[in-house]
């Protein structure tokens, strides 16, 4: 039976890497709804499609670490990352390069919980994708995927000093948040299943003082 989520009142000190995209920009907006106190850290402000009131922006490289991503996860209470690039077909290693980066800053600064997005057929969620979008991912998005793993990889290898959680989404669409949807670490998938940026934004906050997929990976679905 599909279970209904619940947002998180309590106030919190959020990062949130990838804002400009579609699932980043639900987190912020939703994050802010909810009373969080939201800092987006992006490459360039022009794409953030809105500026709501309260959210600090900072700028820099997330794949560049260094003083200006250690500044931004400065008296954070958790990271939630929505990187991504887009339609393109190539990674460029963005998430194999941001994962170390990411990991520094929050080690450097003390901060632990991290929330961070991923797609449906990386890793072992390759074993519930159903067969179309499993050609796809290894046919038209091999790089991307290949990318995925290689920093999920290194994700899981650190241990404990990181409270990280891992959402595959199924396909992504625009439509508008139900908060009715299933979650699990496997799901029994058919088709070409498809779940909201904006219910998929609302799962990953409530991930946020959730314990149940610490150092896990979980699939979400309409």
């Amino acid at each position: 039976m599909p279970r209904t989520s619940r947002a998180i009142p309590t106030e919190m000190r959020i990062l949130v890497l990838g804002a400009t995209g579609g699932t980043g920009t639900q987190v912020v907006a939703q994050a802010l709804e909810q009373g969080h106190i939201v800092t987006a850290f992006v490459r360039d402000p022009a794409r953030l499609k809105s500026k709501p009131d309260g959210l600090r922006v900072l700028v820099g490289d997330v794949t560049g670490g260094g003083d200006a991503l250690a500044a931004a996860a400065r008296n954070q209470d958790a990271v939630i990352s929505a990187l991504g690039l887009g339609k393109s077909l190539e990674s460029h290693g963005l998430i194999a390069r941001s994962i170390p980066a990411v990991v520094g800053a929050m080690k450097a600064e003390g901060v632990r919980r991290l929330v961070f997005l991923s797609a449906y057929g990386v890793g072992v969620t390759r074993r519930d994708t159903p067969l179309l979008p499993r050609l796809v991912s290894q046919l038209l998005l091999k790089d991307m995927y290949a990318d995925k793993n290689a920093g999920e990889d290194e994700l899981r290898r650190i241990g404990d000093e990181i409270d990280w959680t891992i959402v595959y989404p199924v396909t992504l669409t625009n439509g508008p948040r139900t908060g009715r949807y299933r979650f699990g670490e496997r799901l029994d998938l058919y088709g070409l299943p498809r779940i909201s940026r904006a219910d998929v934004a609302e799962f990953m906050l409530a991930q946020l003082r959730d314990t149940t997929y610490v150092r896990k990976g979980v699939l979400v679905a309409s």
